[in-house]
């Protein structure tokens, strides 16, 4: 029997693909038509787990979506206080905030060339509530400023829980150690939440900060996306949680390369740091362990049974209070050299 020549065989095996080409295409349109019109049981199971899956997803986004939105534009409380009859005489104090315009802030003046106390607001809240905190630390003999991040108080814009605001912080204290009758080269920062990332990120990259007293602390701003999302009672969804953190990011995509506090928090060597832990608010709770650990010294972590300084009662508040005074009286003292934390 003669054998198939080479030609005979090529054209077989190209007769052969073409029909296997022809089969998977019969096979494609046989499964898209499929898919339009279904005639079978598990062809219509397929299609209505396809379509739960892709309206899920839609949702799911949305309310991400929404929830995120809301995070970066909460409710803001304003505060106005009569500066010329108010207890130990607070001045305005102008200074331009990078890319949001002129802001304005209340400085409390303490003894001559003391260092100053810069207290950063907490997400939702507002310089106005902090003026009882300023007048203790004022008590003894500290500059203490006052002022608002964006989407607080007077403040317009929106927030971006944290990223921003570490320049705006800046520029208030470029403000403040311009005055000529304060130490420029020595300040102190309290925060709580928000302000507490602001307040540990300005003080690992500004020299000027010798002592940081934060509260409920986080490591990286899409955390408190996370917190935002919890306190709305959708915190057990994780795709919620975590497409609103991803729309947070994309958002801010500028501030990619901004690294978690954990990883940069090592360069505090030398501050003094006190973290306060509250129980209230679990995720920030773990956050704020989680720094504390990746901390340097000297630093102290106190779980505190109540937090939100604004909410607190006066007893409550007075106790609050005499923490933090104590904190800077040792670390940074209006006057003499400081001692140290445990």
């Amino acid at each position: 029997m003669r054998e198939p020549s080479v030609a005979q065989s090529s054209q077989r095996i190209e007769r052969l693909g073409q029909s296997s080409l022809q089969g998977g295409e019969f096979q494609s349109m046989a499964f898209i038509s499929e898919l339009r019109d279904p005639s079978t049981w598990y062809s219509k199971l397929v299609i209505a787990i396809l379509a739960f899956v892709f309206i899920g997803f839609f949702a799911a986004a949305g309310i991400s979506g929404y929830l995120m939105y809301k995070a970066i534009s909460p409710a803001q409380r304003t505060s106005e206080i009569d500066l010329q009859n108010f207890p130990g005489h607070p001045q305005t104090l102008s200074y331009a905030a990078p890319g949001e315009g002129q802001r304005e802030g209340w400085f409390f003046p303490g003894l001559k060339a003391a260092p100053t106390i810069m207290l950063c607001p907490a997400y939702g809240s507002s310089r106005g509530e902090l003026v009882t905190l300023a007048s203790a630390l004022q008590d003894q003999q500290y500059n203490v400023f006052l002022f608002d991040f964006s989407a607080q108080g007077a403040s317009n814009g929106r927030s971006t829980l944290g990223f921003r605001e570490v320049s705006e912080l800046h520029a208030a204290m470029n403000a403040v150690a311009s005055r000529g009758d304060v130490d420029p080269n020595r300040f102190g920062l309290w925060g709580v939440n928000l302000g507490a990332y602001v307040a540990l990120s300005e003080a690992i990259s500004d020299h000027r900060v010798h002592a940081a007293a934060v509260e409920s602390a986080y490591s990286q701003p899409e955390d408190m996306v996370r917190v935002y999302v919890a306190r709305s009672g959708l915190g057990s969804l994780s795709l919620i949680t975590r497409i609103a953190e991803l729309e947070f990011r994309a958002l801010n995509s500028h501030y990619r390369n901004v690294p978690p506090l954990t990883t940069s928090i090592g360069k505090l060597s030398g501050v003094a740091q006190l973290y306060l832990e509250s129980p209230e608010d679990p995720i920030l709770a773990d956050t704020t362990t989680e720094i504390f650990r990746a901390s340097p010294p000297p630093h102290e972590l106190v779980v505190v049974s109540k937090g939100n300084y604004a909410g607190m009662l006066d007893d409550e508040k007075r106790n609050y209070e005499n923490r933090i005074v104590s904190f800077f009286l040792v670390n940074l003292p209006a006057t003499g050299a400081p001692g140290s934390v445990n």
